[in-house]
C-alpha cells in the first residue's frame, strides 16, 4: 500500500476548500483506495455531488449524470465504483454488463427514482396512447426499460426536440418538465416527482440573497420549481454550470444545488467567492470515503440488473447518447 505520504501532494488542489485538519484524516482511506484502484484495475466515477475528498482525492472520472453516463462507455477496467446514487450505478451496469459495478452504499437512493415505477408508466401508455416517453436519468433501471429513451438535465430540451412529435410524456421530475416547456413549442405533460433538494429553493431566497449580496449571480438547477429558474440569472446542469462558472468569471456566484457542487467547483476557481445556501442530498451524501475503501476491499456492494429488463433500458439510454 501506499504510505500517507505520499498523499499530501493532492492536498494542494482542495487546501482552500478543506482544512489541513480535515485532510490529515482522511489520508489513510485516500493512499488505501489508490492502492486498491491500481490492484484492482478499478475505477471510481464520482457525480458531481460527491465532497471534495473524494471528488479531487480519489475519483477518475467526474461530472454529472450526462457525463458519467458517456464515460462510463469508455471505462477500461474490471471494476466500476460508483460514487453516487443507486440509479447511476445502474446506468454503469446498463452500459458495461460485462464489468463489476459496486455502489459504496445501497441505501444511497433518490427521491425522483422512487417517485415512478413500471406500473405507473404501463397506465401513463393507456391514458395517452402514442404519445412517447422520456424519462429522465434520475429513475430505475426497469422505468427506463418501460420508456422509449432517457434524458438528463442537460439534454432534455434536446431529446424532446429530437422525437419529431408534437407531444410527449416526460417523467418524472415535474419541474424539469416545466422548465423545458417553457422553451419549446411541444405539449409536455409532466408526472409529479421532485427533487427532494432542489424543491426546497423558492424565489423568495433569490430576492433575499440579491439583497445581502448586491450584484450576486444566480445559477438554478432546472430540477428547481419554475419560479426560481424564472428568477435566476442562468440555468443549467451541474455541468453546464461549472462551465458558465470558468467561462464568465462571476465575482461572486450562488448555485442553486447540492452544496458540494459549490466546494469541487470552487477548487478550480479560487478567485470567484461562492455563497452557499447548503441544501445536502442525504442520498449522495452516504458514500464517503470509507465505504469506498470497504468497496473494493470486500467487493461490496455488487449492482446488477435483471437481464429482462437489461436490454431495453441499455436501449433507452443508448438512444439518448446517441443524440
Amino acid at each position: 500500500m501506499n504510505s500517507p505520504a505520499s498523499v499530501p501532494s493532492l492536498y494542494d488542489r482542495v487546501s482552500h476548500v478543506i482544512p489541513k485538519a480535515e485532510w490529515m484524516s482522511y489520508e489513510d482511506d485516500i493512499a488505501a483506495i489508490l492502492d486498491l484502484k491500481r490492484r484492482r484495475n478499478a475505477v471510481i466515477l464520482a457525480h458531481n455531488y460527491q465532497t471534495p475528498e473524494i471528488f479531487h482525492g480519489v475519483a477518475d472520472i467526474v461530472g454529472d449524470s450526462l457525463a458519467l453516463a458517456r464515460k462510463a462507455i469508455e471505462v477500461d477496467a474490471d471494476v466500476i465504483v460508483l460514487a453516487g446514487v443507486h440509479f447511476m450505478a445502474e446506468t454503469a451496469k446498463l452500459l458495461n454488463p460485462t464489468k463489476t459495478v459496486l455502489i459504496p452504499d445501497m441505501a444511497a437512493g433518490c427521491s425522483l427514482a422512487d417517485s415512478i415505477t413500471p406500473e405507473d408508466i404501463a397506465l401513463l401508455r393507456l391514458a395517452h396512447p402514442g404519445v412517447p416517453i422520456i424519462t429522465y436519468v434520475n429513475t430505475s433501471a426497469a422505468v427506463k426499460a418501460a420508456s422509449d429513451i432517457c434524458c438528463t438535465s442537460g439534454n432534455a430540451k434536446q431529446v424532446v426536440e429530437s422525437l419529431g412529435v408534437p407531444k410527449v410524456l416526460m417523467i418524472p421530475d415535474e419541474y424539469l418538465a416545466q422548465n423545458v416547456a417553457r422553451e419549446t413549442n411541444i405539449e409536455i405533460i409532466a408526472w409529479r416527482g421532485h427533487c427532494e433538494v432542489h424543491e426546497l429553493f423558492n424565489a423568495q431566497d433569490i430576492r433575499d440573497l440579491r439583497e445581502v449580496y448586491p450584484g450576486i449571480i444566480v445559477l438554478a438547477h432546472p430540477e428547481c420549481p419554475p419560479e426560481v429558474v424564472a428568477e435566476a440569472d442562468f440555468a443549467g446542469s451541474t455541468a453546464v454550470m461549472s462551465d458558465y462558472v470558468g467561462q464568465k468569471k462571476p465575482t461572486r456566484v450562488v448555485l442553486l444545488t447540492e452544496c458540494s457542487m459549490s466546494d469541487n467547483i470552487a477548487v478550480h476557481h479560487p478567485d470567484v467567492e461562492f455563497v452557499r445556501p447548503c441544501n445536502l442530498c442525504p442520498h449522495m451524501k452516504r458514500i464517503t470515503l470509507g465505504n469506498i475503501r470497504q468497496a473494493l476491499e470486500e467487493n461490496r456492494y455488487e449492482v446488477t440488473v435483471d437481464p429482462s429488463i437489461a436490454v431495453a433500458a441499455r436501449r433507452a439510454v443508448e438512444r439518448m447518447l446517441a443524440i
